[in-house]
């Protein structure tokens, strides 16, 4: 039986389109204490180079919902990552002989992961982002 009275949280994030964790993403760390109750930031970090995040603040008492920011723009940006042009874009700019205008954003600049936690209880959430899809589960 646990003697802690709160809860705790890690995340890491792993590129799966490189096969490798994800370096210098900004990750903010929310908590509530409660469905109606407002959100209160925690604390912010950055991913190191194993993708880790390793001081996000510890969860107050009474913590009964947590968010995870994940800032995945910035990132997209520094390896390349950019949506290029639609189906549509690239017939017009076949037919106007003219580059079609791309889109230079992410097509997830930003992931939020809301969870519910209970006290005295560790919860890791891994994020797996790629360009155009993430998953996110409750490891160990």
């Amino acid at each position: 039986m646990s003697t802690q009275t709160t809860a705790s949280v890690s995340t890491h994030i792993l590129d799966t389109s490189v096969g490798r964790p994800a370096e210098s993403v900004a990750v903010s760390l929310s908590a509530r204490g409660g469905s109606r109750e407002q959100w209160v930031v925690l604390g912010r970090s950055a991913t190191d180079a194993d993708g880790r995040c390793t001081d996000l603040p510890a969860l107050p008492e009474g913590t009964t919902h947590v968010r995870l920011d994940f800032e995945t723009e910035a990132y997209f940006h520094g390896h390349g990552h950019t949506q290029g042009p639609s189906r549509s874009q690239k017939r017009a700019e076949a037919q106007q002989d003219a580059p079609a205008p791309r889109d230079s954003g992410a097509f997830f600049p930003e992931v939020a992961i809301t969870f519910a936690v209970s006290p005295g209880e560790h919860f890791h959430v891994p994020l797996l982002l790629n360009p155009f899809g993430y998953s996110v589960y409750r490891g160990s």
